[in-house]
């Protein structure tokens, strides 16, 4: 059977949310991260389902029960795990979804195929042991309406590829070529593994664009995504004086001189650069294109500044002007150098 790796703008039954603890680096600041998730499962759990991996599933529950209403808990789901971290974006499966697909009634002929790839903590930087079962855990609490392909013989991280739902994969050569990720594959053999793998017909290959602060070494969900109608958007950097400025300048150029599938230019939705942001003098990795989108709305980080958390609202609200544009404050987030969309994944209808 020949499948797909729907853009995710498809018609989603949940998001997965790996719950923080005090076993993890987020035990500084815990109500802090804690507070955010909770302001999270309340926004998801209006548009679709949620399910959440904790080791703590009575606390969690019991927290969340006090917090939200009976309607939003009846899109609540659990799953007991261990875990090392939070960053379900990376350690959550991948789904394609077969190509019998109708897409007026979103019907399809045989089951969704979770892909699930090693983790290794972003080439073997953090301990990723515990985060690395969690797909086959959820699968085998019977959470999964879909079948499971262990690619445990491959990393990827769902962070580091881009889907427009027709084939073309978008990817950088920053993050996909790093240290301890799939060596000695070579770039054109890593492209076959993600076309044989993904069913993708191209790849796209980014260049430039690193946040500084950023853990993965580059994933482009930190840079670019993309959006219906050929849309992408994309982060600039306009101040001169910023270490970024030209490595984003070179991203922008790059971006201009890719075509479509059709050979057409894609229209390109410049979102602005976030003011620095420190933490103990470390720079942190803050970005507008971490954005989560769900059936409906999505929800876009921000960062209290508001002249450009609004344009980046906008912008966004371009390239989904049928969607709800909710901000949430991403500043506890990005102390552990990720945002919103890092600490999600989500499922297409029918796979929860």
């Amino acid at each position: 059977m020949n499948y797909i790796l729907p853009a995710e703008w498809y018609p989603q039954s949940g998001i997965q949310l790996t719950w923080p603890h005090k076993d993890t680096d987020w035990k500084p600041y815990l109500y802090d991260i804690e507070t955010t998730y909770i302001e999270m499962v309340k926004i998801i759990s209006v548009y679709e389902k949620v399910i959440i991996v904790t080791p703590h599933v009575e606390e969690v529950k019991r927290t969340l029960i006090f917090h939200l209403s009976q309607e939003a808990m009846a899109n609540v789901l659990f799953c007991s795990s261990e875990t090392n971290d939070t960053w379900a974006r990376d350690h959550g499966a991948i789904t394609l979804l077969p190509l019998t697909i109708d897409y007026l009634t979103f019907q399809q002929s045989g089951n969704a195929l979770l892909l699930d790839f090693q983790f290794n903590g972003w080439g073997k930087k953090f301990p990723a042991h515990l985060d690395n079962r969690i797909t086959n855990n959820i699968f085998n609490n019977g959470l999964f309406h879909a079948s499971l392909q262990s690619n445990d013989d491959f990393v990827l991280e769902g962070g580091a590829i881009e889907s427009d739902g027709r084939g073309t994969i978008m990817t950088t050569s920053q993050c996909l070529l790093a240290p301890n990720r799939n060596q000695p594959f070579t770039k054109e053999q890593i492209e076959e593994e993600l076309k044989r793998r993904l069913f993708a017909h191209r790849i796209i290959w980014l260049d430039h664009g690193n946040l500084i602060g950023d853990d993965t070494d580059g994933h482009i969900d930190t840079i670019v995504r993309f959006a219906p109608n050929d849309t992408l958007l994309y982060m600039g950097c306009d101040d001169t004086n910023d270490p970024q400025h030209d490595d984003f300048l070179a991203l922008e150029k790059q971006l201009q001189s890719l075509k479509t599938p059709l050979d057409n230019p894609y229209r390109l939705l410049r979102l602005p650069m976030p003011s620095p942001i420190y933490d103990d003098e470390e720079r942190l990795p803050a970005t507008y294109a971490n954005f989560l989108i769900l059936n409906g709305a999505v929800l876009c980080p921000t960062y209290n500044q508001p002249d450009k958390d609004q344009e980046a609202l906008q912008t966004i609200s371009k390239a989904f002007p049928h969607h709800d544009i909710i901000p949430l404050d991403a500043r506890t987030i990005i102390r552990q150098h990720g945002s919103i969309h890092c600490l999600t994944m989500q499922y297409p209808i029918g796979v929860l």
